[in-house]
């Protein structure tokens, strides 16, 4: 039974024409079989609708052909074919191949983006067609034992298969003109008129907001089959203008409804999202951009960030690392192709390509700075206009949902489109929805969102910074939004407000943005967490926040957190401790125990600071502290494995705490000789003592 060409999974790239073959070590029954059910296949599908209706029809007309020459071949009972047959059939195998590829990638892919290559795609029909003709010509139809008509219908596809050139369907020509025409009218920044532009997706068949919106889907899909960027910024292009046509013709978006509504949910309750909104792990995302890592590369701190946000970073004059404000040694950059394959992995499982910037709680987006052109950054500008003006009239909630979702869309472009709405004047218009979302819990989520997408841009930020409407709503959504996920994107608002010096001092002072991270961490989700915890790290930088941080309990909820983020936690309990509050975090023996266990069995990039963090405490604490941490089975070994292999500040952590455990173990020791030697009774060593002789004999690092 043949498959319908709707149903055919999207390729992620095509496949090159080196990359078929014909079965390996069949037999001659077996071949003849593997194409008769290959031609079924293709001959069963339905022509093309749109363009290349006659070059698809034509070639599936002459496949029908060779399944009656393949059926009276299997029919005759065959033994052994001819070698020169065997030959021809083998070769055939392959061309039916990608005659059924080249099918499958017209059926599934972009109405517009064939249109504009229709005479590349005719030449693919017209080179199968003569490779075709060319094998049927050698294929010896003498050695078989046919009946007439079966061999007429094979002098019949000869004659057909001959044909000069490749046939362009001259109304494709002229709707390629037509499109051509808009684009350049968005270049002249020229506002397309309404009725010109119902005529063209009328022809083209885009009838409603869904057809574009699956038309928009398979642009993006589009762009992973292309190695030029300049076909790259033609398709960004189109994206442009079926989107604007999309707002402008059948208005915004629907957006999509929460599965389920709390308020007040429990501990355990995780995201419920759509396929169309994927939650990314956090650690795939760059803690720069807070997008998909494309290129994960490691920094001398042993971070991990995108390749273009940190080499951006350090290009702009910086010398720090981004997530721990420690100095770069050096600014090489060291890829990270373990995390690269894990992303790329988990991404083809869930069927999202994973090397393209994205929003962060979405699946994927379809282009980047580089390939911005301008009819795309115009088309970009007059859809968020559009929307904006719209949204600036106080429309119903309803439609005002349908608005910001579609700014949501928008935003998680790139940095043009971010751009582009906010000099629309999109941000104090989507902070009135920031908090009024009673009736409509999912407006919030989409307004917060769309916030969060636009300070990615750094020239964004300040504008969210100077509004205050902006700045108190995303701050009441972190302290009493409607659900996790709106109190997550505005925990990973903040983060992205703090990449900046002056506003992390600014929300650093800010006990509500404190206190509501600290409460976030300790009741959302895991992911709800991650985000609170990595705004909390980029906050606790700030000696002024420490006060207000510790006040809030943030020792307490990230002893809690640590059994599910223990990296995060470590780090900001490290941090913490060196910003003065290192007696609360030493009066919470679980908060050392987790960092001693996290030095022993934890990440590498997890083990330097839970190493700075003890010695941090184990400088300014009791006896008994130390004592604890000298106790931890494993911990010389892994003070041992970081000195040898660990970064430059890594050795230096882990020689200072070697030194301050040797010591505290070198007191106790004196304290037991002194004991027995007052005591008339020999007294046996402490098995704390006997633990630590083993100290003894380390050398001492300076």
């Amino acid at each position: 039974m043949a498959v319908s060409p709707r149903l055919f999974p999207p390729r992620k790239r095509r496949p090159s024409t080196g990359s078929f073959a014909s079965p390996p070590n069949s037999s001659d029954l077996k071949l003849v079989r593997s194409l008769l059910h290959l031609s079924r296949e293709i001959s069963d599908l339905k022509p093309l609708d749109f363009a290349l209706k006659r070059c698809s029809s034509s070639i599936i007309r002459k496949t029908k052909i060779l399944v009656v020459l393949f059926e009276e071949i299997i029919n005759g009972a065959i033994h052994c074919l001819p070698r020169t047959a065997t030959l021809c059939f083998e070769e055939i195998h392959i061309v039916l191949q990608r005659i059924k590829t080249l099918l499958e990638d017209c059926s599934n892919g972009s109405k517009i983006w064939i249109l504009m290559q229709n005479e590349s795609f005719s030449n693919s029909f017209h080179e199968l067609t003569v490779d075709l003709s060319t094998l049927l010509d050698i294929f010896p139809l003498e050695d078989f034992v046919l009946v007439d008509d079966v061999k007429e219908l094979v002098e019949l596809i000869r004659k057909q298969c001959w044909e000069k050139k490749a046939f362009v369907d001259p109304t494709d020509t002229d709707l390629r003109f037509e499109v051509t025409k808009l684009l350049e009218q968005f270049k002249s920044e020229i506002v397309p008129d309404r009725s010109n532009l119902e005529n063209l997706f009328e022809k083209l068949r885009l009838r409603d907001s869904k057809s574009c919106r699956d038309e928009i889907e398979r642009l993006e899909d589009e762009i992973r089959n292309q190695v030029s960027e300049k076909s790259t910024a033609e398709i960004v292009a189109l994206i442009g203008l079926v989107r604007y046509a999309k707002c402008v013709l059948f208005g915004a978006s629907t957006p999509r409804r929460l599965s389920r509504i709390d308020s007040k949910p429990s501990r355990d309750d995780q995201f419920h999202i759509s396929s169309s909104d994927l939650v990314f792990p956090a650690d795939f995302r760059c803690p720069i951009s807070l997008d998909l890592m494309r290129d994960p590369v490691v920094a001398a701190t042993g971070q991990t960030y995108d390749r273009s946000s940190i080499g951006l970073w350090i290009e702009s004059g910086h010398n720090t690392c981004p997530k721990t404000g420690q100095t770069l040694a050096h600014t090489d950059l060291i890829p990270n192709l373990a995390l690269k394959n894990l992303i790329s992995l988990w991404c083809r499982d869930q069927k999202v390509h994973p090397f393209e910037p994205t929003e962060i709680n979405c699946r994927c987006n379809c282009s980047s700075s580089s390939t911005t052109n301008k009819a795309a950054l115009e088309a970009a500008r007059m859809t968020a206009l559009f929307l904006v003006n719209n949204l600036s009239i106080s429309p119903p909630i309803e439609t005002a949902n349908r608005l910001i979702y579609e700014l949501r869309l928008l935003a998680k472009s790139d940095s043009s489109n971010r751009s582009c709405i906010a000099e629309a004047g999109a941000i104090p218009h989507l902070a009135r929805y920031l908090t009024n979302s009673a009736e409509e819990p999912n407006l919030q989520i989409n307004a917060v969102t769309t916030i969060l997408n636009l300070s990615i841009f750094d020239s964004n930020k300040s504008k969210i910074m100077e509004s205050f409407e902006a700045l108190d709503g995303v701050i009441e959504v972190l302290r009493s939004g409607a659900t996790w996920e709106a109190k997550a994107n505005a925990a990973a608002t903040l983060f992205s407000l703090t990449a900046v010096g002056e506003y992390r001092k600014i929300l650093a002072r800010k006990r509500r943005v404190l206190e509501g991270l600290v409460e976030l961490g300790r009741a959302g989700p895991v992911s709800a967490k991650k985000d609170a915890l990595v705004a909390i790290l980029n906050l606790a930088g700030e000696k002024e926040a420490i006060g207000r941080l510790l006040e809030a309990g943030v020792v307490n909820m990230t002893v809690e957190a640590g059994e599910e983020l223990p990296e995060e936690a470590v780090a900001i309990l490290a941090t913490v401790a060196k910003r003065g509050g290192v007696m609360a975090v030493a009066a919470t023996p679980k908060a050392v125990a987790i960092m001693a266990g996290v030095l022993r069995d934890g990440p590498q990039r997890a083990r330097e600071s839970a190493t700075a963090g003890l010695v941090s405490v184990c400088r300014r604490s009791a006896p008994e502290v130390v004592g604890g941490v000298a106790m931890t089975a494993g911990i010389e070994r892994a003070m041992w494995e970081l000195m040898a292999n660990g970064t430059p500040r890594a050795r230096r952590k882990s020689a200072s705490l070697m030194r301050i455990l040797r010591r505290w173990a070198a007191g106790v020791e004196d304290r037991t000789v002194a004991i027995q030697r007052n005591d008339d009774n020999v007294v046996s060593t402490s098995t704390l003592t006997v633990v630590h002789q083993e100290i003894r004999l380390l050398p001492l690092f300076f």
